[in-house]
This record gives structure tokens, C-alpha cells and sequence, in this order.
């Protein structure tokens, strides 16, 4: 995969008195610049929203397609994300993860630039929280899954010290032109020290993809990434979301539905999930995470 970390000009720019991490990896844009590009971020350019603000599709000048996340300028949790953020995946080429382009940090403004990807989120395509005309025939959700474990493995095993994601979920997994998976939102990512097995930390995530050790101890370790991946890769088999509240209640929790048929070598469990019989060995998989 290219990479897109090319400087343009030195990171000078600071928060609160600290300077912005990423050195000559990351480009520094200008409000002006992204606010153009957005067309003054724009609710037609609207890509969707978060709990630390918005993404926005941008054109930069010289005609380049980005997502431009601009962070809650009042939340001092943004600018935890944005430091997190820029420090874990400013160094970083793989690809089945995000492509960092840029950021900004003028005056109160806390903007990250990345890759556009033309096919949004696996929660907007495949899980019906939007119009979609993707086929995700198993062919294509075999490759989904495997990208995605290849970003985990690469995050987890490749990279030193490991990184742990916190926040694995569909609304995470971005899909290119060619449906190759992007791992993205690195805003709760937290570094794994040497010869340590467990991060503490405040408990933070989605519920329905939190590990029940984390949730409950606070200790978060590799395998709680583990963990939310098993949930999506139920997700990606299922075609349905981990919750689903239009469902009648027995029927709402996805992980709750499928467990109670938990014997999970029963034959039944094909027709429970509307599975082919190749994939409920995925789906057998997603249970050992």
C-alpha cells in the first residue's frame, strides 16, 4: 500500500501548550484549507457523526478526495482522541488499516485528514443503517473478515509496543472501492508497555462489543480486541447488527440469540441464522474469541 505520510511542511502547531506528535509524517493543513475543501464543512458533505464530532468528504486542491474528522473543539475528551489518534497511526502503513493524510491544529481547531473510502462503514452497507447496492456474497464477506483479523494481527503483533484498539465495531470497519477492509478510529487506542499483559484504564468502547472481563475489571488487554472481533465476525456472517430493537425482545441480542442455541455444533444453528453451511463454521469461530 503507498503511503500517504509524505511531509509537506513541519508540525508546529500546539494544543494547550503541547506540540502536536507526528513530526514531518503527518501534513499540517490550514483551517482555510479544510474548510474550503468541505465547503464550509457542509451538510451535504456530511460522511457521518461520532461521539467526539463529525466527517466530512473534502477535495483538496490539487483534486484529492479525503475524510476530514473534525473534533468537538469544546470536549476535552477530543483532544485526548486527537493526541491518541495522531500518535498510534501517524507511523503506521498496512492495508487493512486507515491511511493518515493530515490534521489540523490552529488555534481551537482539531481536525484529522485521512484517505477517502468510497464505500463508507460495514455498519452503513452491510447492516442496513443505510441504502446500499454492494452484493456481500460470502466471497466478499470472507475477505471483509480476514482483513480485518490481518489489521488486528498486524496492530497486535507487528507493531512495537502493540496496540490495542479498544473500539472494534462495524462503524469502525471502513470499505474501500475494492471492499478491502480498513480498521479506523484509533481515538481509543492505548499502547501495550513492555512485558506487560493488561492495560487499566477507564472502561470505553460500545456496548455489545466490550469484552464482560474489561467491561467489569477495567483491564484491558489484546484479547479484549479479540473479543469485538468475534462479535463482528457474527455480524458479518449474520448480515445483522449485535442489537437490534425492532426485533421482538427474545430476538433483539444477537450474542444472546445464538448462544441460547449454544450447543454450537448443532446442525440447527445454520437455519437459526439464515447461514449457509459454510459459514456456520465463521460463525463457530466467532465464539472462540
Amino acid at each position: 500500500m503507498a503511503c500517504c505520510l509524505m511531509c509537506r511542511k513541519d508540525i508546529k502547531q500546539t494544543i494547550e501548550g503541547e506540540e502536536v506528535p507526528g513530526g514531518n509524517k503527518v501534513k499540517a493543513f490550514s483551517y482555510s484549507e479544510l474548510r474550503k475543501a468541505t465547503h464550509d464543512f457542509s451538510g451535504a458533505n456530511k460522511l457521518g457523526e461520532g461521539g467526539f464530532g463529525s466527517v466530512f468528504r473534502g477535495r483538496l486542491k490539487d483534486a484529492t478526495i479525503v475524510a476530514v474528522k473534525v473534533l468537538s473543539a469544546h470536549s476535552k475528551q477530543g483532544i485526548r482522541e486527537f493526541f491518541t489518534e495522531l500518535t498510534a497511526i501517524s507511523d503506521i502503513v498496512h492495508e487493512n488499516l486507515i491511511t493518515l493524510v493530515g490534521c489540523c491544529a490552529e488555534g481551537p481547531h482539531r481536525i484529522l485528514v485521512y484517505n477517502y473510502l468510497e464505500n463508507n462503514s460495514l455498519a452503513h452497507t452491510l447492516l442496513g443503517k443505510g441504502y446500499s447496492s454492494i452484493r456481500f456474497n460470502w466471497r466478499v464477506r470472507v475477505k471483509i473478515a480476514v482483513g480485518v483479523a490481518h489489521g488486528l494481527a498486524f496492530l497486535h503483533e507487528e507493531i512495537h509496543p502493540p496496540i490495542i484498539h479498544r473500539d472494534i465495531k462495524a462503524s469502525n470497519i471502513l470499505l474501500d472501492k475494492d471492499l478491502t477492509p480498513k480498521i479506523s478510529d484509533f481515538g481509543l487506542a492505548r499502547l501495550l508497555p513492555p512485558n506487560a499483559t493488561h492495560v487499566s484504564t477507564r472502561v470505553a468502547g460500545t456496548i455489545g462489543y466490550l469484552a464482560p472481563e474489561y467491561a467489569v475489571r477495567g483491564q484491558v488487554t489484546k484479547k479484549s480486541d479479540i473479543y469485538s472481533f468475534g462479535v463482528l465476525l457474527l455480524e458479518i456472517v449474520s448480515g445483522r447488527c449485535n442489537h437490534n430493537n425492532r426485533l421482538p425482545y427474545e430476538d433483539q441480542f444477537l450474542l444472546e440469540r445464538v448462544s441460547s442455541i449454544a450447543i454450537l455444533c448443532s446442525p440447527n444453528l445454520c437455519f437459526i441464522l439464515r447461514l449457509s453451511c459454510d459459514s456456520s463454521s465463521m460463525a463457530r469461530l466467532s465464539f472462540r474469541c
